[in-house]
């Protein structure tokens, strides 16, 4: 029946607002801060682009340039890109960017989309095989777990446990070894055109999807659905 491999952020899971996101850091630091200062720097902190699965920088410091284009090879990379991005923000405690990303990584701080859950339940249902392909610094596999998606996916090729990023074919490569499918037999779904669409390059069919807001994408995975016909037989 062949095989999908999915992305993470902004596919199959969204992470929180940015003002989420900082409110969850003041809290576990025990920092109080007026709403009308949290406000402001939630919009800061994400106009760095120093929320992992946020917006992306508005501009990436010259001194930060080069970690950033390969900020999800190693988990090194990724933490010292991130917290480097939140460092742009002046915070009132030094210790809120460390907690910063140590709450992104909280299953807490994610949301998988509305129909996430059922699409990959149904090409289970089909004998569809299911794998997750992310840049990421860090292990995701517990955000699936906590939203009782794991059992769900079959393989993960997360790119820092693999030293290679999307759009490099590499990944894709790993993935869809791990899968025991050759590219041509695989959908590659994802947000990003660049990077996902690097599946491409191997040979796998793509198809991209919006990433926007959980309560503003209800439904566009069910289109994958449509793309891989039930050849599972009568129920």
């Amino acid at each position: 029946m062949g095989g999908v491999l999915f992305d993470f952020s902004g596919t199959l899971f969204r992470i929180e607002s940015a003002e989420s996101w900082l409110r969850a850091a003041l809290e576990m630091t025990g920092t109080a801060v007026p709403e009308e200062e949290l406000a402001g720097y939630a919009r800061g902190l994400e106009e760095a682009g120093a929320l992992p699965g946020g917006a992306p920088p508005v501009a990436v410091p010259p001194d930060l340039a080069e970690l950033w284009s390969a900020r999800d090879r190693t988990a090194e990379s990724h933490r010292a890109a991130y917290t480097g991005l939140a460092r742009q923000v002046p915070l009132p405690r030094p210790e809120l960017y460390d907690a910063l990303y140590a709450r992104h990584r909280e299953p807490a701080a994610w949301r998988p989309y509305p129909d996430a859950a059922g699409v990959l339940a149904e090409l289970r249902r089909r004998g569809v095989r299911i794998g997750v392909v992310s840049n990421i610094g860090w292990d995701l596999r517990p955000v699936f777990r906590a939203h009782g998606l794991d059992p769900l996916v079959d393989a993960y090729a997360l790119s820092y446990e693999h030293g290679v990023q999307k759009p490099d074919p590499r990944l894709f490569r790993v993935a869809c070894d791990a899968l025991s499918l050759a590219p041509h037999e695989a959908l590659m779904v994802g947000d990003d055109r660049r990077a996902d669409g690097g599946a491409a390059a191997v040979g796998c069919r793509v198809h991209l999807v919006e990433h926007l807001p959980v309560d503003r994408r209800p439904d566009a995975l069910r289109a994958v659905l449509e793309l891989l016909p039930d050849r599972s037989g009568p129920r």
